[in-house]
């Protein structure tokens, strides 16, 4: 019982805080990295599906979805700029979460938990 609760201590002394940030940041990291990339492959694509959602100009804000999601990616990976690429990245889920899956009762949970995961590398 005595070596669960050294292990407890340690764990929460923040010793391996910035393990655990470095752990949000690769994650979260890597999500943005695969779904930004084929976007930035094929921006018009994506334009096309924003124009159905009545979101103009379609192609600027396919180029600025798709540029935040890869490079911001790419950004929190390697720890550059933490704080303003994840209040894009939580901009970006707000907008999705707000305008794409209002619409859904569910779907919208993937979304929501990278806009909290966002929210928290601002503030970590």
């Amino acid at each position: 019982m005595n070596t669960i609760l050294f292990y407890f201590q340690v764990l929460s002394s923040g010793a391996y805080s910035s393990w655990g940030q470095l752990l949000l940041r690769v994650g979260v990291g890597v999500i943005f990295i695969v779904h930004g990339w084929p976007k930035l492959k094929s921006p018009s694509k994506f334009a096309g599906w924003l124009g159905t959602m009545k979101i103009h100009p379609a192609m600027f804000w396919a180029l600025v979805v798709a540029v935040v999601e890869f490079f911001g990616g790419i950004a929190l990976i390697i720890g550059l700029w933490v704080p303003i690429v994840a209040l894009l990245i939580a901009i970006n889920m707000a907008v999705a979460i707000i305008i794409v899956k209002r619409k859904f009762v569910s779907g919208w949970e993937f979304d929501f938990i990278l806009l909290l995961t966002a929210i928290a590398l601002m503030l970590l």
